[in-house]
């Protein structure tokens, strides 16, 4: 095989695997869910909080763990908020932007929830590399439950009263 000819397959092999990690780097992007929206729900026994998500692969890592105080993600300022003790739940992978940095959650990033029994405000406390989390102000320390469902994609959190 000639020289010219050997330079030419390897151009087109670099620049096929170029365009296939590129693409494949947008097909993981496109497949991280975002944060759309947050609703609350009064239930007997639990209130539930829940996070819409866009389309894409619902987050496999979800955590939450009861804390002293909430932080803000990555800065570590304190977020303050209405509570005599605070849940933290993160999700990975999750986003609360899009593509060029602008929120897809447009919500309030603090709010009370007047109309719950156990919880009593939620903050939005970190959107940082494909991770989001939740911090949630409470009335009394109790069983907390965090899983994902399907059609439509969303994240749970309920919280026992």
């Amino acid at each position: 095989m000639s020289r010219p000819v050997r330079r030419a397959l390897v151009a087109v092999t670099l620049l096929l695997a170029g365009t296939l990690a590129a693409a494949g780097a947008a097909q993981a992007a496109a497949t991280t869910p975002a944060l759309i929206s947050i609703r609350t729900g009064l239930n007997p026994g639990f209130d539930r909080i829940v996070l819409d998500l866009s389309a894409g692969t619902v987050p496999g890592n979800l955590n939450y763990q009861l804390v002293d105080e909430l932080t803000a993600d990555p800065s570590g300022e304190i977020v303050w908020l209405t509570g005599e003790y605070f849940i933290n739940v993160s999700a990975f992978p999750l986003v609360a932007h899009d593509a060029n940095g602008n929120p897809t959650y447009t919500g309030p990033q603090k709010f009370r929830t007047r109309n719950l029994t156990n919880v009593m405000a939620i903050a939005l406390t970190g959107d940082f590399e494909a991770q989001t989390s939740i911090g949630i102000g409470v009335r009394t320390r109790t069983a907390v439950n965090v899983f994902t469902l399907t059609g439509p994609n969303r994240v749970v959190i309920d919280v026992a009263h």
